[in-house]
């Protein structure tokens, strides 16, 4: 096959020699065109009105032309890339034009192709459209600049043993078409002088749209357009951020609800829509080939981490709904309920006023309901579901890493690394750092940030977050603080309203003030998280980092230290700070001095935890599907009822994607912030909720359904990228996975009543028959109400009242301090945590041990890919210099060369 193009030094390639901005733009290219290429027709200009100016004939070939066509006019050139910009008559669009004018002229210098459709032509009369096409010559320059790997000879690696229970699977299998859209081969880093070693049977075929549409940004991101105040001002970003352009984006290939009336298209968005983005196909495999085909990798790993998610998720649902029927099915069973249910002990002891002043004397049995379904959560399968997810959680991260290292070989990225992308610096880092230092390892002039500067940014930007954390906390402090004020309102109203005293027993004010005060803060929350959300892109900005994978990693760093204290900050209060310090009737602990510290319920705080974590994790996720699904939906419904309603018109493939919602840079980044909360919510407090998992998994269920949806019928093709792992966001599972551990031990042994029942059962029950009869009142101390430093309105008859503690009777010589019962208890707590940590980080470590990261099928093909490459670059590299030995072009040295390449290629059929 013959070499088309020039040398490397006419690219725009980063690591060539730098111009005053560090950079090099392909001026003056001018490929070599053989006979066979003329089909592609002459280069056209970047404006197309000398033909608009003839009668309707950019009407006549737009009527001739599919409205799905994906092409230029000439039906043979793909679009590539699609610009658009409006003509707005006001005092900037000269210099817009401008602006327009040396852009267009530079892509054309670096080699692209444009055309542009005239305003008159648009639905709107408004936009003009530039359609962008990236010839052979672009393409196999940049696929060597980015180190694209292309196929070299078909995989003969034999596939893996059938699984037996294949046959049971094949309900949720989608068609091999569609799972598996191109054979398998061994591939190799594209060089443009070793054409002849790829599978090339067509060159417009050869690269997919999503590598072309890839290769075509790199240049949009880096072509100059003037300069301005001095400074040398490049990048279609910029152009876009100033109004120059409106939009940027890749073309869908047809539209996703019927086939292109083009036979050589591939519909990828039809069978992706089909296949994957409906929800009743929620029961089938994802195609992650095929996503990754039309999206890039960046896209398909997250879906390929979240579809396996989702499938951990089932075993650690099913567990948690076990421990959750029993706990209903021994519900009955449950003495300490029992206890305070009964009208001859819980009617009879009556309870120490919640609140000074206004709250009154209280009866014990009133808080039966919600002792009862305290047991739901708070049971001996409390303590055997939180060390079950211990040990889940590690195997869910070890068997993703597993699923990961497939991944990368499947797709090519076993030796991309992240390093690569450290060579291509940010345009925005590039333009706004003037200062140049030459590289110790390039020994190029690079741009760089002084010291001074970078520690005055960092100063503010962590300063900046901390005072928005600070912020979270004192809303967190407003709401307790509501919790404090709004009890004894509650009280009151329940207990002069006629109309609530059917459900008394059901609606305590304890369980009023709970349901509020999360309802309240989950609003919080919200309102937090939309202007932090801003607040954090503009200081990741303001720091300028180096390149876009340093940027996505402080922007996580930052969101995920806010959303972590946002959403979480609330439970951590419940499950370990409520009804810990708040002393003892007569000697009360306040809050500024003011409010008196909340109790918990005689049954425990565990259910309001699981209130809070019920309505805040809940409510997330349904507030981000209506954000995700309708919100899109609202935006794109003209456009879409536009294109429906009239399928002949003119309406063309790049004005119905530019109608479409914009996926920005940050649209995966929130996906997984998402996806990382939740995850937090079922492994740090799952011990309070064995029902998380549950509710995770039918979310999630929903979710890979409207995020495949949204991606492909309301957004516009987002440009393809490469990733090969979920970066940033694994080390944060595996610190959530150790923070879970010990949270969940805390929540068992401080939060929930296990433990003190525990030490009741086996050192203080009187009672051998009935272990567990009488554990109530022994919880329970006793407190002389003449001792009240402030009393309650209404004093009545009563001489003693109870109280949730283990303290000494007001007649014992120590009275009011902890009995010894009370230390019991409190060193079986530490015991336990001790114990449970342990056990748990053991089997966790063992069980990473035992499971390596590589699956071994997986090693062996990697490293026969590895053999089969460097055999046939070898063979290549051996025959070339047969090739010149025989054209008698020899010279100084040639033999001594053959006999070493001749023993590389031995070597390596050795190894």
């Amino acid at each position: 096959m013959s070499r088309l193009g020039k040398k490397e030094e006419e690219t725009l390639i980063e690591m060539a020699s730098a111009t005053d901005n560090n950079m090099v733009i392909l001026i003056n290219f001018k490929p070599s065109r053989s006979a066979g290429e003329d089909s592609n027709g002459p280069l056209y200009e970047s404006s197309s009105n000398t033909e608009s100016e003839l009668p309707g004939n950019s009407e006549i070939d737009k009527r001739h032309q599919s409205k799905d066509s994906v092409f230029f006019r000439d039906g043979v050139r793909r679009i590539d890339f699609v610009l658009s910009y409006v003509d707005d008559p006001n005092k900037d669009e000269e210099k817009k034009a401008d602006r327009r004018r040396e852009f267009e002229s530079n892509l054309q210098k670096s080699g692209l192709e444009l055309e542009t459709e005239d305003k008159k032509e648009s639905e709107n009369g408004k936009t003009y459209y530039v359609k962008i096409h990236a010839p052979w010559e672009v393409l196999i320059t940049y696929a060597e600049v980015l180190n694209i790997k292309v196929p070299i000879k078909e995989n003969d690696v034999p596939c893996t043993i059938e699984n037996p229970i294949d046959c049971m699977l094949s309900p949720f299998r989608l068609p091999e078409k569609v799972m598996h859209p191109d054979p398998d081969y061994f591939t190799a880093p594209f060089r443009k002088d070793r054409q002849e070693l790829y599978l090339i049977h067509d060159e417009s075929t050869f690269f997919s749209p999503s590598v072309r549409n890839r290769i075509v940004f790199y240049i949009l991101t880096r072509c100059p357009y003037g300069t301005e105040e001095g400074k040398k001002k490049f990048g279609i970003k910029r152009l876009l951020s100033n109004g120059t352009y409106t939009a940027a984006y890749p073309l869908h290939d047809c539209q996703y609800w019927k086939k292109s009336n083009d036979p050589h298209c591939d519909n990828e968005r039809y069978t992706l829509y089909m296949e994957w983005a409906r929800f009743l196909r929620f029961f089938k495999e994802q195609p992650l080939d095929l996503i990754r085909k039309y999206y890039g990798e960046k896209i398909g790993i997250y879906f390929a981490w979240l579809g396996f998610y989702t499938e951990m998720l089932f075993l650690a649902a099913v567990v948690g709904l076990f421990c959750f029927l029993y706990g209903l099915f021994t519900m009955d069973a449950n003495m300490s309920s029992k206890e305070i249910c009964d009208p001859a002990i819980g009617g009879e002891i009556i309870m120490c006023p919640l609140c000074d002043v206004d709250c009154n004397y209280w009866r014990l049995n009133t808080t039966c309901r919600p002792s009862e379904y305290s047991h739901l959560f708070d049971n001996v399968a409390t303590l055997f579901f939180a060390i079950f997810m211990g040990i889940w959680v590690t195997l869910f991260l070890e068997f993703w890493k597993r699923r990961q290292a497939r991944l990368k070989y499947e797709w090519d990225l076993v030796d991309f690394e992240e390093e690569q992308q450290q060579l291509q610096l940010r345009p925005e880092y590039e333009a706004k750092c003037t200062q140049k230092k030459k590289n110790p390892v390039t020994q190029e002039m690079e741009p760089y940030l002084p010291l001074t500067s970078k520690a005055v940014r960092f100063c503010i930007s962590g300063t900046t977050v901390l005072f928005w954390t600070s912020l979270i906390i004192a809303s967190m402090i407003a709401v307790i603080l509501y919790r404090l004020s709004v009890y004894a309102a509650f009280a009151s109203i329940m207990k002069n309203t006629q109309t609530l005293q059917p459900i008394s027993g059901l609606l305590t004010p304890q369980l009023a003030t709970s349901v509020t005060a999360s309802c309240l803060n989950f609003v919080i929350i919200m309102i937090l998280n939309f202007l932090y959300e801003r607040i954090a892109v503009w200081i990741t900005d303001m720091e300028i980092p180096r390149t876009h994978l340093e940027y996505e990693n402080r922007l996580t760093m930052k969101m995920f230290l806010f959303q972590f204290v946002n959403y979480y900050s609330s439970c951590f209060y419940v499950a370990f700070f409520k009804g810990k310090f708040v002393g003892y009737p007569g000697n009360y602990t306040y809050m500024f001095s003011h409010w008196r510290n909340e109790e918990c319920d005689p049954a425990g705080c565990l259910i309001e935890l699981t209130t809070q974590l019920t309505i805040v994790m809940a409510g997330k996720q349904i507030w981000g599907n209506i954000q995700e699904a309708i919100v899109p939906w609202i935006w794109n419904w003209w456009g879409r009822q536009r294109a429906r309603c009239n399928p002949e018109n003119l309406y063309s493939r790049w004005e119905q994607d530019h109608d479409l919602q914009r996926f920005g840079h940050l649209g995966l980044f929130y996906e997984y912030l998402e996806m990382v909360i939740q995850f937090g919510f079922i492994t740090l407090f799952v011990a309070s909720f064995p029902l998380a998992p549950l509710l995770a998994l039918m979310n999630n269920i929903l979710e890979i359904r409207v995020d495949s949806w949204k991606l492909t019928t309301q957004f516009r093709r987002p440009v393809a990228s490469k990733a090969h792992s979920i970066g940033v966001w694994q080390e944060i599972l595996n610190g959530m996975a150790v923070l879970s551990v010990v949270t969940n031990a805390f929540i068992v042994a401080f939060t929930s009543d296990m433990i003190p029942r525990l030490v009741y059962y086996y050192a203080y029950s009187p009672n051998a028959n009935s272990p567990m009869s009488g554990y109530i009142n022994n919880s329970l101390s006793v407190f002389r109400v003449s001792s009240f430093s402030v009393k309650p309105k209404d004093q009545g008859d009563i001489d003693f009242c109870r109280y949730r503690d283990y303290r000494y009777p007001p007649d014992h010589e120590l009275q009011y301090s902890h009995t010894m019962q009370f230390w019991h208890i409190l060193a079986a707590k530490m015991a336990f945590i001790i114990i449970m940590e342990h056990v748990v980080f053991i089997v966790k470590f063992f069980v990473a041990w035992m499971i390596p990261d590589v699956p071994a099928d997986v090693t062996a093909r990697i490293k026969r890919e590895k053999f089969i490459t460097q055999k046939i670059l070898h063979e290549y590299e051996l025959n070339k210099l047969k090739e010149k030995l025989c054209q008698g072009k020899a010279y100084q040295g040639m033999e001594k060369e053959f006999i070493a390449t001749e023993g590389k290629v031995e070597l390596s059929q050795a190894m």
